[in-house]
């Protein structure tokens, strides 16, 4: 019989669950795959266990209970006491990612974290292994599939944001309580790491700003069909200028963009590099069983040394870039008026703006300009937005969306 491989996990909830059934179907072929027969020798959860006995009687800890504490001092404890560690808690490593891949590299363990990001996507094993040697320039990703699917569901049925966010909890898509998802906290936590990973900088979910999609509408869909356009929520780390920026927003996608045809809960990321040029990674997003393959597959890498997972040993933090330039779409309700248009072109001239596409709908009172804006510096644009919502026939806020104009 293979010599067994002891695994101590921490939370027993959906996730856990999968993963502890997982093990138990897959343990025959991980056992011919590397030597070693994996098994479960003890959960802690709030009715079961002592974690001091969990790690005396491991090899490696899974952690799977979510939050910042305990969880942050079980990784810890389980790493100074010579424990791999693989986990799939995205706001410890936003949060306590530098003190964590500190504390793997001084105790010589593994902290491994590749169900963290992106569900089944491989995209942490990609950065720290094929690509480790590759200069990469920029990273998109689709990282949360609840919003994907939102999105998806509004441009495919005309449905608005209300009735897509309910049948996706419906479908279980979205929790009861959706506001990480929809307000793109989740999706820059996610950033903070795939930036850490590709730039080699840390960067903490404090310096990323982020915008959720509750206020996009079932009018926006219909525009952006009109002008060739889908929306998505797009995480976005790239050199901009000797720096880094790191940000989460919604933007629209031309069709020929990787990212554009990638719908419903399913997650992706594209790498840029000048060695590769372009690849793009895609999968199903988070869920019990799709997760637990991720945290076996890091469990797995972990039992075949001698990876380490523990990411560079020093890290020099490039500058963060906070104003970028970029394509925006501009949806400007007005009441039809002589002059509109002139008034709209020369505060958008001052700023530098000039207009690729345009559409008009309605007329009179309820008029509306839809507009995709030539790259420009965001500063700009949202001086100009604020210098149009003054105006006195301009009848609400306009929306300014991001726009990804390019293509592969």
């Amino acid at each position: 019989m293979p010599e067994p491989f002891r695994i101590g996990l921490l939370g027993r909830g959906t996730v856990g669950g999968a993963f502890a059934d997982l093990v138990a179907e897959r343990a025959d072929h991980v056992a011919n795959v590397t030597g070693l027969r994996p098994e479960i020798s003890g959960v802690l959860r709030r009715s079961e266990g002592d974690f001091d006995e969990i790690v005396a009687n491991s090899d490696l800890i899974v952690e799977l209970i979510g939050g910042l504490e305990p969880a942050r001092e079980y990784v810890l404890r389980a790493m100074a006491a010579g424990r791999h560690v693989v986990t799939a808690n995205k706001q410890l490593l936003a949060e306590h990612g530098e003190e964590l891949w500190a504390a793997a590299r001084e105790h010589g363990v593994q902290l491994r974290f590749e169900a963290a990001v992106g569900g089944v996507v491989p995209v942490v094993r990609v950065l720290q292994e094929s690509l480790a040697a590759a200069h990469v320039e920029r990273l998109h990703g689709i990282v949360n599939g609840t919003t994907n699917f939102i999105l998806s569901r509004m441009a495919q049925t005309g449905a608005s944001y209300e009735e897509a966010l309910a049948e996706a909890q419906q479908l279980g898509y979205a929790e009861a309580d959706p506001t990480d998802d929809v307000s793109g906290k989740d999706a820059a936590a996610k950033m903070a790491i795939l930036a850490r990973l590709a730039f080699d900088t840390p960067v903490s979910l404090a310096e990323i700003p982020y915008e959720g999609i509750e206020h996009l509408t079932a009018d926006d869909m219909e525009y952006a069909r009109e002008l060739g356009l889908g929306l998505k929520l797009i995480g976005t780390a790239e050199r901009v200028n000797g720096g880094l920026s790191v940000r989460v927003h919604p933007a629209f996608l031309y069709g020929a963009h990787p990212l554009a045809s990638i719908n419903g809960p399913f997650n992706a990321v594209t790498i840029e590099s000048p060695a590769i040029t372009e690849i793009t990674l895609s999968g199903p997003g988070a869920g019990g069983p799709q997760t637990a393959s991720a945290v076996l597959g890091d469990v797995v890498s972990a039992m075949i040394p001698p990876a380490s997972g523990v990411g560079g040993t020093d890290s020099q933090r490039l500058e963060l870039i906070s104003d970028v330039t970029g394509a925006f779409y501009l949806h400007v309700d007005v009441a039809d008026e002589p002059g509109v248009l002139a008034q709209l072109a020369q505060i958008l001239g001052l700023q530098g703006i000039s207009v690729k596409s345009f559409v008009q709908k309605g007329l009179g009172a309820d008029a509306r300009l839809v507009m995709v804006l030539h790259p420009v510096l965001e500063s700009r644009l949202f001086a100009a937005v604020d210098l149009i919502a003054g105006l006195d026939f301009v009848r609400a806020r306009p929306r300014a969306i991001r726009v990804i104009d390019e293509e592969f």
